[in-house]
């Protein structure tokens, strides 16, 4: 997984919020995606009582997860595929081109797949001097560009269709248009080329059912079923966490994922694999291999985080929080952006890594309230900030001052001394507006993006007293 740069967040938006193209794109985007999910969920009998029972399976499967594995990869081999483990990504990608050596495959089509992402498999597979071509759409404009998903469901959310359209045209001579159907007729004539020759098909999986040792992905494009059975082989990367029970536990997840991510009953294409093509089908791989990919999610799992591992990369969090709304995926400078990459991040690459990332959020509670399995996303991101004090690392002004904000929060007379020299101070420097437009340092970077109007005159509890007494 690529490792954030340390302090890098608060940069990284900076830019963005002055990027006129990115929140164009996000506004038009991230609208789309909430507004598609609040119909899609009002449409259901009963969508508190869902969330919970998605919730369950997710909770019950990650407490039963040595067991499951177990019996996934039991399944998977009775249905004559084979299982690989992998502890690290260096492991997973040392398997991969093992296979690809051994099976002498040269040539690869990928389907969507944010543990690949993390992992670096395309990097690995190219330094092998293999083929790699993303299949996805979105993904695939991204590999032209150079650039990684900023979106863990809509992963060129960050641009317009322009901005497709010059990538396009700069590296695959698409003749001029930004007509999206245009672009796309055009990009699926490249791509059938690469289904055609491709030798082995990568996925990942949205869920994995212990129950039969099934494989399934979700999407609407039809790339992952090219991929996953055009190709001799077939290899699904899948992290540990998306292990689900049984076939009924799939049920209920199925009925949230595509309303979540994007806003449909259901999505297009929903392939439940398991294993490779038996005497008498038309299509399918001779071959089938699963990598299960830990990664540090043993570790989470044994951590006061394990809930985070519940989450079915559906983008809802993200789709919803104001800071991502603003400033785009790539601010995060991980795979995993938006509110869980903020819990996730830290902990599968170590809090020191990203010790911004955990401040990254107003703490609003919208991006639980949207989660279809009711994650308690801004409970651990506070967590996560008590894990930087304790371990020192939120800096000496910020440490000294919450000592001095605790002290005046835990005396009355403190507190009702600092209020009204609060409210003197900034009266006199709002002047007659009552708005200050500049603080001295270090507050002044509240102030560099928004005004601060002075603190009222009268107190709140004042205020209450008062009209209680009002007949």
């Amino acid at each position: 997984m690529s490792t954030p740069v340390k302090h890098a967040f608060s940069n990284a938006a900076f830019v963005a919020l002055k990027d006129v193209q990115l929140q164009t794109a996000l506004d038009r985007g991230m609208t789309r995606a909430v507004n598609g999910r609040v119909a899609a969920m009002s449409e259901t009998s009963n969508a508190p009582a869902l969330r919970q029972q998605a919730r369950r399976a997710r909770l019950d499967a990650l407490a039963r997860l040595p067991e499951l594995l177990e019996q996934f990869e039991t399944a998977v081999i009775a249905n004559g595929g084979h299982v690989l483990w992998a502890e690290d990504a260096a492991e997973a990608n040392a398997l991969l081109v093992d296979l690809c050596k051994r099976e002498n495959v040269t040539r690869i089509t990928k389907g969507k797949s944010m543990v690949s992402e993390e992992a670096g498999v395309n990097h690995a597979l190219e330094q092998a001097g293999i083929e790699v071509v993303e299949s996805d759409l979105g993904e695939y404009i991204l590999q032209l560009a150079g650039e990684p998903p900023s979106h863990i469901v809509f992963p060129v959310v960050h641009k317009t269709r322009q901005q497709v359209a010059t990538v396009l045209q700069s590296t695959l001579n698409m003749p001029p248009t930004d007509d999206p159907e245009m672009m796309t007729r055009f990009v699926r004539g490249v791509m059938r080329e690469k289904f055609l020759a491709s030798e082995l098909g990568i996925s990942g999986a949205n869920f994995a059912v212990a129950e039969t040792g099934a494989i399934v992905t979700c999407e609407n494009e039809g790339n992952n079923r090219l991929s996953t059975t055009m190709p001799r082989i077939h290899l699904a990367i899948v992290g540990i966490e998306k292990i689900l029970a049984t076939m009924e536990d799939l049920g209920t997840l199925m009925q949230l994922l595509p309303r979540s991510a994007t806003g449909q009953r259901i999505t297009v294409y929903n392939n439940i694999m398991t294993g490779p093509r038996k005497p008498g089908e038309k299509d399918g791989p001779e071959a089938f291999y699963v990598l299960l990919l830990d990664n540090g999610r043993s570790r989470i799992l044994a951590s006061e985080y394990a809930e985070s591992l519940a989450c079915i990369r559906c983008g809802a969090c993200m789709n919803i929080c104001p800071v991502y709304q603003n400033v785009g995926g790539h601010s995060y400078g991980a795979v995993y952006p938006g509110p869980i990459g903020s819990i996730v991040t830290p902990l599968l690459n170590g809090l020191s890594t990203a010790p911004e990332l955990p401040q990254a959020s107003s703490l609003c509670g919208a991006c639980q309230a949207a989660c279809p399995v009711d994650i308690a996303i801004p409970a651990m991101l506070l967590k996560l900030r008590r894990d930087l004090n304790d371990t020192k690392q939120t800096g000496a002004i910020w440490r000294i001052g919450m000592r001095i904000w605790r002290i005046g929060m835990r005396s009355k007379a403190l507190y009702d001394i600092g209020t009204a020299a609060g409210r003197i101070t900034t009266r006199l420097l709002g002047g007659e507006s009552g708005v200050l437009r500049r603080l001295p340092p270090p507050l002044n970077g509240w102030t560099d993006s928004r005004d601060f109007p002075a603190l009222s005159r009268e107190r709140f509890r004042d205020r209450l007293a008062r009209r209680s007494k009002t007949p």
